[in-house]
Formats: C-alpha cells, structure tokens, sequence
C-alpha cells in the first residue's frame, strides 16, 4: 500500500478535524483553508500578500512591503497588484469585506475611511485532502513530517463542547430598522433589501474548534476557517457568490426564500411544503434570479447565460432555502475579477435594485458589515476563482467575537418573522460557538 493510500485510509476519515488541528497547531503563521466539493485545502505562512483598505493599497513579497494610495475600482485594483508579484504558479486566498462593493455601486460616502476591503495571501505551505489521500506542497521535509502527524492526532479526538449563546437579545432595534425598510419599498424606493443585526459574544472564542463543532452539524456549499488580517472565522457558506472555472464557465447560485430545518421529519416537511407555495418567498426568489441572470449576461457571451435547478430546496444546516444556478460563457474581454465586480456583493446578501439595495444597507444596517455577507476566495494562476458568501459565520478580532445574521425585506415582510428568520440562521453557527 502507497504512503498515499495508508494516509487516505487512516488519516483522512475526518477532513474537518484535520484541518481544525492543523489551524489550532498555531504552528504555521496566517492561514486560509478553504473546503470545495471533494477538496479540503489548507494555506499557510504567506510568502506575500495585497491588503487594500478604504485609502491604502499594501503589497508584500518576500518580506519586503510597500504602501500607495489608488484610485478606481478595488477590483482592478488588486488584480494588478497580484499582477506585479512573482507568483510562479502560486494559487492565492484571502477575504473582501461587504464595503469593497462601494466603490463600484457609487456608495463610498459611506465608507469608513479605515475600512479594510480586502486581504489576500500567497501561501508558502498547501496542504490537501481528498480521496486522493493528503498531499503537501512547500514544506520542509520536516514540516511535512509533523503535518502528517498532525493530522494523524485529529483523527483521534472527540468533538469539543459548545458554550450557550443567546441569541434573542437584540439591542440594535432590528424589528425596528426591518419596518423602516418596509416603508421605504412600499414607497417605491427600491424592492428588496436585506438587513442584518449583529449579536456580541461576551468571551473569546476557540474559532478552530467552533469551525469543528459546526462543520459536524451543517451542509454547507463550501466551508472555510481563516486567520488572516487580524481577522479570525470560521463558517458554513450556503452559496456561492461567483466562480469561474478554467473553462470560463461562470456561475452564480442565488438563494432566497427561507424555512426552519432540522425540527424533525413532520415539521420540515411541512415547512418545505410552505416555503415553495409562500407568495412573498417566491418573489422574494425569482427577481433574485432575474438579477443574477441580468448580471451575469453582462459579462458573458451572447446566448450562453441560463437558469438551472430554478426554485430547488436545498437544506443548509438549521435552514432550508429556495435555490437556482444561472451561468454563461465568460466574454473574451473580461477576467474573473470583473465578473466578481459585477456579482458582487451577492444579490442574496444585498437587495433589488442591488445599487439603492447597498444604500439601504449602509444606511439601516447599524453596524459596518465587514466580512459578513463578504467573500472568501480562491484564485489560481490560470484565472480560475472561486468566491464563496460569507454567512453563517462566527467572527473574531482583538475587539472581541460576534456572529450576524440577515434577512430578505420585502413590501409583505412582517418585522417579527424577519427577526425569527435571523434566529433560524443563527441556529447553524450558535449551537456550536466554543469558548477558548
């Protein structure tokens, strides 16, 4: 039997405790793991990076950064910054916070001038799992040796146990900002947005072992644990904001429409049964869906954007959601950054139009958003990426741990239901918070 084989039988029957042990091991600087479909990829100790806030654009290589200002879009802007580093090959991984949407939606009047829109790194050390078993690329010798037997450990060790967290306490008045919105919409001003509110967390928070815990009891789309910036998450993405393959293929998968799951066969059978004959979730639904398709018919060829899977239920941890994929051929002109700068932020995260949808969200929301409803990403040397929506998360910095949770605003939304839809979503993430 092949050393491969021997790791992939022994070792790798937990990918996500071997990545949460890898990431607690503390042992390889900033990180970014990242799981995909079949893949589990973990990114350590950055040999170089791009960092862009509201005012300042920070390059690193090797060691060595420089500082500048920059003007356009943030887009652009960090694709040719990558652009300007040696990258022979290397795959690159990081975040966007929700305000890197600003510049392009013409909403930078709202922006702190502070404001961290982006942190990428290019890792030194790439550890993989699948069925392909564990490969390392990067480490030394002996590095490699004590990721091996890292991940060997993990597979050894029971679940940790969560601290209770309460998540009803609201003192950011989200019944009350849900109902300005809806007075806003019934006066035409636009016709969706969705609104957030944040819940602080009163201890520090084991951000490995909660991404443990967590990813045992939700289905995520992708998954990710990061520390990177002087940010740390960890969370359950139920959907993809962008991808483009190296085929160009590029796809968005709008979710909107929500019901409890998880209270038991009868109940959410029942509650599927109400969410896709729910009037207001169907149009919640399809003009999410008309957005994403006009979207992406903006970068794509001709005749090659189409709607898949319209309306599928697809169960996301505590919720199940109204689910469609729209994708089209990539146009010769564009690149896969100005298709995240045309999808991004997510029209499930934002609001219809998504332009007076930002607006409304920078004004009701009560607190910057940051990473939540932002992205992680992926990006490879062959313009393939992959960035997937920031939901379903917990957060972590020297100021202290939160979790956030939104909801879609319609003119037939009630404030009471909307603020029961954000607990169903905190449901996925609270459960499973771990102290440190």
């Amino acid at each position: 039997m092949s050393t491969t084989e021997r790791l992939r039988v022994e070792y790798v029957t937990d990918p996500a405790a071997a990545m949460s042990q890898l990431a607690a091991s503390d042992r390889f600087g900033e990180y970014v793991m990242y799981e995909r479909p079949g893949e589990w990829v973990f990114a350590a100790d950055p040999v170089g990076g791009v960092e862009l806030d509201a005012r300042e654009l920070r390059v690193t290589w090797a060691g060595q950064r420089t500082a500048s200002g920059w003007a356009g879009n943030p887009a652009a802007v960090i694709d040719r910054a990558l652009g300007t580093l040696p990258l022979e090959g290397r795959n690159a991984y990081g975040w966007i916070g929700f305000e890197f949407c600003a510049w392009a939606l013409d909403a930078t009047g709202h922006i702190d001038p502070s404001a961290a829109l982006a942190r990428l790194m290019i890792p030194r050390i790439e550890v993989r799992l699948g069925e392909f078993g564990v490969r390392v690329s990067g480490a030394t010798p002996a590095e490699t040796g004590d990721i091996h037997d890292l991940i060997a450990q993990s597979q050894n060790t029971g679940l940790p146990t969560a601290h209770p967290t309460d998540i009803h306490v609201d003192p950011t008045g989200y019944q009350g900002r849900v109902a300005e919105a809806i007075g806003e919409i019934q006066a035409g001003r636009y016709h969706k947005v969705i609104l957030s509110r944040k819940v602080d967390l009163s201890f520090p928070v084991d951000i490995p072992a909660t991404y443990r815990l967590g990813r045992a009891h939700n289905t995520p789309a992708r998954s990710f644990l990061l520390r990177l910036g002087g940010l740390a998450a960890a969370g359950f993405s139920p959907e993809l904001v962008v991808s483009v393959d190296d085929e160009r293929v590029v796809t968005t998968e709008p979710l909107a429409g929500t019901r409890a799951f998880g209270r038991g066969a009868a109940a959410d059978s029942a509650a599927r049964a109400d969410l896709v004959t729910d009037p207001k979730e169907i149009v919640e639904h399809a003009i999410s869906v008309q957005t994403s398709f006009a979207e992406i018919g903006a970068i794509a060829d001709p005749g090659t954007p189409a709607v898949s899977d319209f309306m599928a239920v697809r169960e996301r941890g505590s919720v199940q959601h109204l689910a469609s994929t729209v994708r089209g051929r990539l146009a010769a002109d564009r690149s896969c950054w100005d298709a995240l700068e045309m999808l991004f932020p997510s029209v499930t995260a934002s609001g219809i139009p998504k332009r007076a949808g930002v607006d409304s969200v920078f004004r009701l929301d009560h607190d910057p958003r940051g990473l939540y409803s932002g992205a992680v990403l992926t990006i490879s040397p062959t313009g393939a990426m992959e960035a997937t929506l920031v939901l379903r998360a917990v957060y972590q910095n020297t100021e202290g741990a939160w979790l956030r949770a939104g909801a879609g605003i319609v003119g037939q939304s009630r404030p009471e239901r909307e603020f029961e839809e954000t607990c169903e979503k905190l449901a996925s993430i609270a459960p499973y918070v771990v102290k440190a």
